[in-house]
């Protein structure tokens, strides 16, 4: 995983609120993509810094310990501000400057409802960086660029019940998923040892529930405001 050179053509691109949230949200479809041999990176908008039990310098590191686990082709970071995230025209020309140079196929967003302003501001920011993506006659980098789709993921901070599009199976990777959110100790495991379940418990029974609604082990659901296209059944569990 190289931070620092931008790679010239992703097959998807994660955007996420804060470190962590891709790999909660979506790290098994990671992996699942990852293992067909497709380039696949995460962008975080922020650093999620304060938390109780972090400072910018260990969620760098635990950052780069998930990273390392998943094997994602390309992380960066964007550099916004945590807990005041906004869909400003400074952040979306930013944004949109990524998605003209890394020019992936597909954009993984949260989920358009959540609790957490923060998620909310991510998925505005993707959408109206998508479309600003393509412009020309503009000083952003790299040349006009659209991506074909935009999937959202559910996040933890969602006070809502999900009723996504579909849902994947992530069973063969649900142990490496774990490995991945384990690795951000300051915000899952510190301070979390009185709850009961345990917080890393509760995500488990989650992908479960999931994973039963298509009647395997584990799943990950997402969904999307555009209509899905098929060409066949073949895929279909």
């Amino acid at each position: 995983m190289n931070s620092e050179l931008i790679p010239t053509k992703l097959d998807a691109l994660i955007v996420a609120p804060h470190p962590d949230d891709a790999e909660l949200g979506m790290g098994g479809a990671m992996l699942v993509m990852l293992k067909a041999g497709l380039k696949i990176g995460i962008l975080d908008l922020t650093n999620g810094e304060p938390t109780p039990f972090g400072s910018p310098e260990i969620r760098a590191r635990e950052t780069k310990a998930a990273s390392d686990v998943l094997g994602v082709t390309w992380r960066h970071n964007l550099g916004l501000p945590n807990r005041s995230l906004e869909p400003t025209l400074d952040a979306r020309e930013k944004l949109a400057g990524i998605f003209r140079q890394t020019k992936p196929r597909w954009i993984f967003a949260p989920y358009w409802h959540d609790a957490h302003p923060d998620h909310v501001a991510a998925t505005q920011l993707v959408e109206a960086a998508r479309f600003w993506s393509k412009l020309s006659k503009t000083e952003m980098p790299g040349e006009p660029y659209h991506p074909e789709r935009i999937y959202n993921y559910y996040c933890v901070h969602l006070k809502m019940h999900a009723n996504p599009n579909f849902v994947l199976d992530i069973s063969q990777h649900w142990d490496k998923k774990l490995q991945s959110i384990q690795c951000y100790d300051s915000q899952f495991i510190q301070g979390r040892e009185h709850l009961d379940p345990q917080f890393l418990e509760q995500i488990r029974d989650e992908a479960a529930y999931w994973g039963k609604s298509i009647g395997v082990k584990y799943g990950e659901p997402f969904t999307s405001r555009e209509p899905l296209g098929m060409t066949d059944f073949g895929s279909l569990i």
